[in-house]
């Protein structure tokens, strides 16, 4: 699942920050690498700092007298990217290597920020092994690609199998439209006091997760499944005053006006997404959950939430279009990439150490530790992928009916005005022809213009 939801206030307080997280730059050394993560705000979960703490081991060892600096940015997702982005503007700050989330990548291409890499994957051959739709989430207008994805992922619905049984709904639960969705919610709460029936990300603190994990999952269910709702690609433009817009808005609003999803208060909480892996999920305390496929991360053996029994607690139903209309299900995707900074000291070991994580043993760790979709063929192809956890297939299947987000540099103002919507009908604040006329107009600032009305 932000910058630009982070207010201009927040980013100067931040800065010092920022500026001193990566010491005297990345070029103090070269024969040092300095790469920047997102550290999880979870202190139990460490799944990316033993991954990268391995990938270090084995680069200092296959190349001897190089080293590895690993500089976490420990944040909630929009403070993560304020952070990054103060890092990437000096030579002093930027790291030699980071980790990008493919909605933003185009906004830091954009600003000048990244480094394009076609010189450095023109002579890679595992280049060849990554399916063309996760190279395209990395390449930019001017046809050069910024990144190298990890894994992408899908989006679906996770239930607790004991809550539905106390509320007597089938263990085998597959709603068919959206009134399926919200008719088991309505009899959760009925049937299952001191359960939260059903969970959407909503609101600006929540960053892109409201935005993606919520609003898009039910926009993008909203026509046909294949014309955009959000962005016109014929004609360029943003899409604006739709009568999908408003119906996704209604949704939102009917979980949180009938209380059927958290209590507002912790809706907006930025930590909300680690209370839900870490504690209403494990604990039974939640029906349904519209959420990714990487959760199981956080539950693995070693992960600081360990629950070996979830496969058994939980199941999965896809997400259903509003009507059950073709294509009848909807997933989205999106993923991280690592990056080299226009600015960083040591961009060639920076990419070495690339090739490092993304030899097909390597990539095949990560997506199996982080609970990722597989976007090298070599590995999606490999048994022992597909049958490393349960689950993987299942949100694998999704590939086929998912959407990606319009990732064009104004997507990350969109995503806010998308989150400020959500926001006004989640607290009561704005109805949904005001949340939605307040999108408008924000969109048209955000996109100078470039907007259609359908």
């Amino acid at each position: 699942m932000r910058p630009t939801a982070t207010p201009l206030l927040l980013a100067t307080l931040l800065t010092a920050t920022a500026l001193s997280a990566c010491g005297s730059g990345s070029g103090s050394s070269p024969d040092t690498v300095k790469i920047s993560f997102k550290q999880s705000t979870d202190n139990s979960i460490r799944v990316m700092d033993t991954y990268l703490g391995q990938m270090k081991k084995e680069f200092e060892k296959a190349n001897p007298g190089k080293k590895v600096e690993l500089v976490p940015i420990k944040a909630p997702d929009s403070e993560y990217y304020t952070k990054l982005q103060q890092m990437l503007r000096s030579p002093k700050t930027a790291p030699d290597l980071v980790y990008e989330d493919t909605f933003l990548i185009n906004s830091d291409i954009t600003s000048g920020y990244l480094k394009p890499l076609d010189a450095y994957l023109d002579k890679w051959p595992d280049w060849n092994q990554f399916i063309d739709t996760a190279k395209s989430a990395a390449k930019a207008q001017d046809g050069k690609t910024y990144g190298v994805p990890d894994g992408t992922d899908t989006r679906g619905l996770w239930f607790d199998k004991g809550v539905f049984q106390k509320a007597g709904l089938p263990a085998d639960w597959q709603p068919k439209n959206w009134d399926d969705v919200l008719s088991a919610a309505r009899t959760i709460k009925q049937k299952v006091p001191g359960v939260t029936p059903l969970n959407v990300y909503t609101g600006k603190p929540a960053g892109e997760a409201a935005t993606m994990q919520g609003f898009e999952m039910l926009l993008y269910g909203t026509g046909d499944g294949k014309t955009d709702p959000l962005y016109d690609t014929a004609a360029k433009k943003w899409v604006a005053g739709s009568q999908a817009f408003k119906d996704a808005l209604t949704f939102v609003e009917t979980v949180y006006k009938e209380k059927l999803g958290p209590d507002v208060s912790d809706a907006l909480d930025p930590n909300f997404g680690t209370t839900v892996r870490g504690e209403l999920l494990p604990k039974g305390k939640l029906g349904i959950n519209l959420d990714g496929s990487w959760l199981p991360q956080d539950w693995q053996k070693g992960a600081g939430h360990e629950w070996p029994e979830w496969s058994q607690k939980l199941g999965l139903a896809y997400m259903p279009t509003q009507h059950g209309q073709a294509p009848g299900k909807v997933s989205m995707s999106g993923g991280w990439t690592w990056a080299i900074p226009s600015k960083a000291g040591n961009p060639d070991l920076a990419f070495k150490f690339v090739e490092t994580m993304q030899t097909k043993a390597n990539a095949q760790k990560w997506y199996i530790a982080n609970s990722g979709i597989a976007v090298r063929k070599d590995v999606a192809s490999d048994p022992a992928y597909v049958q490393a956890q349960p689950g993987i297939k299942f949100f694998t299947d999704l590939v086929a009916s998912t959407h990606y987000r319009p990732a064009y540099p104004a997507y990350p103002k969109v995503s806010t005005a998308v989150q400020e919507a959500m926001e006004g009908v989640t607290t009561g604040d704005s109805s949904v022809d005001k949340a939605a006329s307040g999108y408008d107009d924000e969109l048209k600032t955000a996109t100078d213009g470039q907007v259609v009305r359908k």
